[in-house]
């Protein structure tokens, strides 16, 4: 294995293990019933599950709406991922925005579960897709 492939290896391997931290720590803060830093945790979660797939591409974005496009366009729209993941990504960034921004909406801890099986499942999907192309 070259240099370079190694270099991009650990770039998956990084943004892999970030969305799983996330993950960790939304489990955590649900179970402390921190719900609205919980859902913002899921969220990342799927961030960098869904940058390394565009980092796949060759594509990096910074803009949240950009990575959910980027994703749609090159994942979804391509018949490489179900439809599915688009529509959770959007629920759980739609949540992560009221959970961030709106002081007087709360989520429900029950939809915040959801939110974060939504988001475990999502890493998953993405973790199995990069392993089968020996991406990790």
């Amino acid at each position: 294995m070259d240099e370079s492939t190694k270099d991009q290896k650990e770039n998956y391997r990084l943004y892999m293990s970030n969305a799983q931290e996330m993950l960790d720590v939304a489990e955590e803060l649900l179970r402390s019933d921190h719900v609205n830093s919980s859902c913002n945790r899921a969220y990342y979660a799927m961030f960098y599950a869904a940058s390394a797939l565009l980092y796949s591409m060759g594509k990096t974005y910074g803009k949240h709406s950009a990575v959910l496009a980027a994703f749609r366009q090159y994942f979804i729209k391509t018949g490489e991922f179900d439809k599915k993941w688009g529509d959770d990504y959007k629920v759980v960034m739609e949540s992560r925005h009221t959970a961030d921004y709106e002081l007087y909406d709360t989520l429900e801890k029950e939809s915040v579960e959801v939110i974060v099986a939504k988001a475990q499942e999502f890493v998953e999907e993405v973790r199995k897709w990069l392993q089968k192309r020996d991406l990790l």
